[in-house]
């Protein structure tokens, strides 16, 4: 089963350039409320996404100049890159619903969801 990578200061940059598959970051933090409520919902998409889009989740506590460099100034903030390009911000929480209709935006429906 797929879940989203922890990345850090090494590791962000490779993740968000890699490939052709698009990777969703979490900037999240543990004492935001938001956070604990998107968390599970994005665990659920990474398992639904696999292979289609990559996850990671980023603790803007332990990396602020990360955050800082995409101009995150609230959390929970959701960003859909890439090969290291911004594609879409979500900031907030979201039902899970309201990803998944932009997620499929960006990759195109699922074959299940065209049934």
């Amino acid at each position: 089963m797929a879940k989203p990578v922890e990345l850090d200061d090494k590791t962000f940059d490779p993740a968000i350039s890699k490939g052709t598959i698009p990777i969703l970051v979490d900037f999240w933090a543990a004492w935001c409320g938001p956070c604990r409520m998107v968390g599970p919902i994005v665990e659920e998409l990474a398992q639904e996404y696999d292979g289609k889009i990559n996850f990671g989740k980023l603790d803007v506590d332990k990396f602020p100049q990360i955050a800082s460099r995409f101009s995150v100034r609230s959390i929970p903030t959701l960003i859909v890159f890439q090969q290291g390009k911004p594609l879409k911000q979500f900031m907030g929480y979201r039902p899970k619903a309201d990803f998944k209709k932009d997620l499929d935006a960006i990759i195109g429906p699922s074959k299940e969801a065209k049934k």
